[in-house]
């Protein structure tokens, strides 16, 4: 539901989503992966698009060699090459298309990767890259429409075909001294994704693959640094797809492998600790920070970098809602309190949420209520604390990125979630981002090389407003406690499978559905519960897991024995898409 009052006609300041809208518009306010306790906290009003220097760039970052640069020419797997690179262990960044060659020196790039694109590269408005980037001075290798724009721009020539490519299919090398398919076999499955195909190679240009009807699906020039694959090799249905990227990083461009996560633990301590005492040092102050925890991994591992640099200067801040699982509340109180010896502010807001909750059916008025409660508890336990200098916060890689790049570039994105750029227009504090360079893979990895728990740095990703959209309807406090149990049961019995960590997601959700029942002798009218498991790779798209049935027995007799009021349990068997993830 629109905020008529905060509508940006009254306020022209507030916060806007990558997509231009208001925030609180009445969108889903979530982050790219796991929507933690910075969503609600973006969702405040006059909240500008954040501001980062073009030269913000992350502490961990080697000093040399340069980044590998993936020009984002609008597909939906360029996130995804530039975090294949970074599984290399090589620092990867993916920035706009148009991105000059000029400051690709500048950031000393060591090698270009050109992403698929929905387009044509035959299109009067196709997007092209600064044509320097063919000077040869830095390795460039094309994927799919990358490849195609590197034949047609060097003088090639790429046509419509009337047998298209969408799917697996298989790839013979024919170029077996190709550097680029180094330690591969001759025949190899990738998966493809065109319609369009190069017909005729640019002088200087040699095939080092073909498929049954894309004679061209590989092509090199050597003396000249370029490179092309019409398959995508960052997809996991392209086995040795790893591979064909190791040997153009490492092998032809030689970056070295040293983007790891104690080398990015050590130096981004050291940064944070540098800043917050220089701050101190000129104003006199005392460097305090505050972090808000949501019992998530990206707040969890932002907070525990923070205090490895300043200690007791830190103050985390839990606003316990009442909307989360069984027991994380106690693990996030165990895990940062007593385990790390943090200072952590735990307030009980359980009634104050339940309260604005009351009689709310609609869920996209549920999210919008928890972010503005969820905003003037923190504001009001942050003003218990007294001068505060900086605010800890969880942004990831992907939030910087869509903050940074035009959509309309290279536009067609496919998206799932909306973000918002920024916090209050008069915001007191700086702002602390120690995360804003890693994908959420990275984040993970660095949680476990500084000792978090696995349970709460491996946990499948979990929504910011919390059980309150796993209740179909309104939210209540017994409505609560009926999807807690159940879903612990769910989670219980999926652990004790050894099936927690392949599954993306697996949660209960509690319908408006009542059904009859028998239980025991007496006829039974009670609440039918759902589950929902699926399989993904990053959340984009998921496909429903087909649970042993067996397993799905155990938590449907668990929970229909041992959850009161629950007399029927249903398998969710719905992808993504056309279903999401999430019922609300």
């Amino acid at each position: 539901m629109a905020d008529t009052e905060g509508s940006p006609s009254t306020h022209p300041e507030r916060g806007k989503t990558v997509h231009g809208e208001a925030a609180n518009a009445g969108h889903r306010v979530l982050a790219p992966d796991d929507a933690e306790v910075e969503a609600y906290l973006e969702t405040a009003l006059n909240a500008p698009v954040a501001e980062r220097s073009p030269d913000d760039r992350p502490a961990g970052i080697p000093e040399a060699p340069g980044p590998v640069a993936v020009l984002d020419f609008g597909s939906q797997f360029a996130q995804l090459i530039a975090r294949r690179v970074r599984e290399l262990d090589v620092y990867s960044e993916l920035l706009p298309h148009d991105t000059p060659f000029a400051e690709l020196e500048r950031r000393g790039t060591q090698a270009i990767i050109l992403s698929g694109g929905p387009n044509s590269v035959y299109d009067e408005d196709a997007p092209k890259p600064d044509p320097a980037i063919w000077s040869g001075r830095i390795p460039v290798l094309g994927i799919c429409y990358g490849a195609q724009l590197m034949a047609r721009e060097l003088g090639g020539d790429v046509l419509a075909t009337a047998q298209r490519e969408y799917g697996p299919a298989s790839v013979t090398i024919t170029s077996p001294d190709a550097q680029l398919f180094a330690g591969l076999d001759r025949d190899q499955p990738v998966w493809m994704s065109h319609g369009d195909s190069i017909t005729r190679l640019p002088e200087g240009f040699v095939s080092t693959a073909l498929t049954e009807s894309t004679p061209y699906a590989g092509l090199a020039a050597p003396e000249r640094n370029m490179y092309g694959i019409q398959f995508h090799p960052e997809v996991v249905h392209t086995p040795r797809g790893r591979d064909i990227l190791r040997n153009f990083v490492v092998g032809i461009a030689g970056a070295s492998p040293s983007w790891t996560a104690a080398n990015f633990i050590d130096t981004t301590v050291a940064g944070i600790r540098e800043r917050v005492d220089d701050h101190a040092a000129r104003t006199g102050s005392d460097g305090k920070v505050i972090c808000a925890l949501s019992g998530g991994v990206d707040s969890a591992v932002a907070a525990a970098l923070v205090h490895r640099a300043v200690g007791d200067r830190l103050t985390c801040i839990y606003v316990d809602h009442g909307l989360m699982r069984k027991k994380e509340s106690e693990l996030l109180r165990v895990t940062f309190e007593r385990d790390l010896g943090m200072n952590l502010v735990m307030v009980d807001a359980r009634d104050r949420f339940l309260a604005r909750l009351a009689g709310v059916e609609d869920p996209e008025e549920k999210r919008r209520i928890i972010g503005d409660e969820f905003i003037r508890v923190f504001e009001e336990e942050a003003a218990r604390i007294g001068a505060i200098d900086f605010l800890t916060q969880g942004t990831l890689y992907p939030d910087v990125i869509e903050s940074a790049t035009s959509e309309s570039k290279a536009a067609q994105k496919i998206k799932t979630h909306h973000n918002v750029g920024g916090l209050p227009a008069d915001l007191r504090f700086q702002l602390i981002e120690p995360l804003r360079y890693l994908f959420k893979d990275e984040v993970r990895k660095v949680g476990l090389e500084m000792g978090l728990p696995e349970a709460m740095v491996l946990r499948q990703p979990f929504p910011g407003p919390g059980l309150a959209i796993r209740i179909i309807g309104e939210v209540t406090a017994d409505r609560l406690d009926t999807l807690r149990e159940a879903d612990w049961i769910v989670i219980d019995e999926i652990k004790g499978a050894g099936l927690y960590r392949t599954l993306w997601q697996t949660f209960a959700i509690l319908t408006p559905v009542r059904s009859v029942g028998v239980m025991g002798d007496g006829r039974t009218y009670a609440n039918v519960v759902a589950i929902r498991a699926v399989t993904s790779e990053d959340g984009m798209t998921a496909d429903w897991a087909k649970l042993p049935y067996d397993i799905l027995g155990r938590i449907s007799s668990r929970i229909v024995n041992e959850v009161p009021g629950v007399n029927r349990v249903v398998y969710d068997i719905s992808s993504k898409p056309p279903a999401t993830i999430e019922w609300e």
